[in-house]
């Protein structure tokens, strides 16, 4: 079973991940986001980063946005440990979904908190 991970902007809970996807030897993971209580994630996303002069990258026709870091979004495991990197992202589109990005995180904890991702890139180089 996947272990969920909340996702909080300004120590608000807007929506939890699996951080299902990664970089392993980068300390990189990222999963989609599935909100709570957003209906745009194009708007929820693009009015934030606006109002706090954060920079972005849209595409307003296809409902397209990707963040710089944005430095009050933290994501914590089910014991309220954060998952801290470099740096938070997020980007996605209305019509498809949206993904956090958190890069950088250091090892041992990447390797303590992800061994699943970590097994799966060491397995890419094992013999057959």
């Amino acid at each position: 079973m996947a272990k969920l991970y909340d996702i909080l902007l300004d120590k608000n809970k807007i929506g939890t991940t699996e951080l299902e996807k990664a970089d392993a030897p980068m300390g990189v993971v990222f999963g989609r986001i599935n909100f709570l209580n957003v209906t745009s994630g194009y708007n929820f996303f693009k009015d934030y980063c606006s109002k706090n002069k954060l920079k972005f990258t849209d595409y307003p026709n296809d409902k397209f946005i990707s963040t710089s870091d944005l430095p009050n979004l933290q994501v914590f495991d089910k014991h309220g440990i954060e998952i801290k990197g470099l740096g938070c992202m997020v980007s996605g589109m209305d019509s498809d979904c949206f993904e956090i990005d958190i890069p950088g995180i250091a090892y041992p904890f990447y390797e303590q908190e992800f061994p699943h991702h970590v097994k799966t890139y060491a397995d890419m180089f094992r013999e057959k």
